[in-house]
């Protein structure tokens, strides 16, 4: 019996490809990763729910040619009507799977498998799993150990990872959150003993990473991100770590760290009534316990015109068309995944239960005929 034929339609952003590459090899077929180069204003043809490759600068991307596959794995609103047309050159036999959040409504897709972060209607064909799918498995995690133990030796533990992310949705990430970071990770690392792992991805601003570079209190290790750096320690450190901090702008970063079964604590990016614990409250429906976090708050938020506006977009506009992390953030919190930094620490666990990657896969193998 042969495998399905699979193509998967490349994300065009780091955390999002890093969900459906995980997937795919999860899944265990042959798969062929279909690189797309879109035009200027391509957009028009995921807006108006057309089936065609109008968006696509077919130049310089991947041929899209027979054979078609049985099932297209995908995300992005930019890739659904290439993932539509697909199909309907295959006489309608090729599956389509979409993950996060898509612009059409789930009926025109076999399977769609989301997070609570996204407004996706209800649906048989809707799979709600609790965190964003990732890559990160103990046979990974363990590899790494065994390569970036030996080059960290030489800092005493306990490790305290810190994976730092940027600017996000409605929260902005300046010079007052580099500053709260650094305040508060040196306060847990002093009270730890130990040393810093700290890295920076593709949204951190300068700002973040300087502060620490600067510091020498605390024995640490210091990764600048780079483009496609094979020397990357992002693994490592995670696989190293006996408690993890992170940038809560990051629900996959929280997910890869969830999965280490090390304690977690998330940094809020915002302060006040911007912050992220307020929008946390609000959205568990503690109004009362939300204002009086805002009106103790001594810190001050920073400030970015993309952040105002998303922001009131969530807000005043169409609420399918943004995203609300501080719903992942209140299950985080009360499932006892993470707690805020400054919070008393949660308890080291087993590691990542297999549950969400699991339910997908059997979701996805249901909808491919073995004959």
């Amino acid at each position: 019996m042969s495998e399905p034929r699979v193509w998967v339609l490349d994300a065009y952003r780091a955390g999002e490809r890093t969900q459906l590459r995980a997937l795919a090899t999860a899944l265990g077929w042959p798969c062929e990763i279909k690189s797309l180069r879109y035009r200027r204003f391509g957009l028009a043809s995921a807006l108006f729910l057309r089936n065609d490759l109008w968006g696509v600068d077919l130049t310089g991307s991947d041929p899209l040619r027979a054979p078609w596959p049985d099932l297209v794995l995908s995300i992005g609103m930019r890739n659904e009507p290439v993932a539509r047309w697909i199909r309907d050159q295959s006489g309608g036999r090729t599956r389509l799977v979409f993950l996060g959040r898509q612009w059409a409504d789930p009926h025109h897709f076999d399977l769609i498998i989301t997070t609570p972060q996204y407004p996706v209607p209800e649906r048989a064909n809707v799979l709600r799993n609790a965190l964003p799918l990732h890559g990160v498995t103990r046979a990974r995690l363990d590899e790494a150990a065994a390569l970036w133990a030996p080059r960290l030796a030489h800092l005493p533990r306990p490790y305290l990872t810190v994976n730092i992310g940027g600017t996000s949705g409605p929260y902005a990430f300046g010079p007052n959150a580099a500053a709260r970071l650094m305040r508060d990770t040196m306060t847990l690392a002093r009270a730890r003993g130990g040393s810093l792992l700290i890295s920076s991805s593709a949204r951190t601003p300068a700002c973040a990473i300087d502060a620490f570079a600067v510091q020498t209190d605390v024995p640490m290790q210091l990764y600048r991100w780079r483009r496609d750096d094979p020397e990357n320690p992002y693994l490592g450190f995670l696989a190293l770590a006996d408690e993890v901090i992170v940038t809560a702008d990051s629900i996959s970063m929280l997910s890869e760290a969830h999965a280490t079964g090390r304690p977690v604590h998330m940094f809020d990016i915002s302060a006040g009534r911007s912050s992220m614990r307020h929008d946390m409250l609000c959205a568990a429906g503690e109004m009362h316990a939300a204002r009086a976090l805002a009106e103790a708050d001594p810190d001050r938020p920073d400030h970015a015109l993309g952040a105002s506006a998303y922001r009131a977009l969530m807000r005043y506009g169409w609420s399918y068309l943004s995203r609300d992390i501080s719903r992942m953030h209140l299950r985080l919190v009360r499932s006892g995944r993470a707690v805020w930094l400054g919070d008393p620490s949660p308890r080291p666990r087993d590691g990542d239960a297999p549950g969400d990657m699991a339910r997908a896969i059997t979701a996805i193998r249901a909808l491919i005929p073995r004959g």
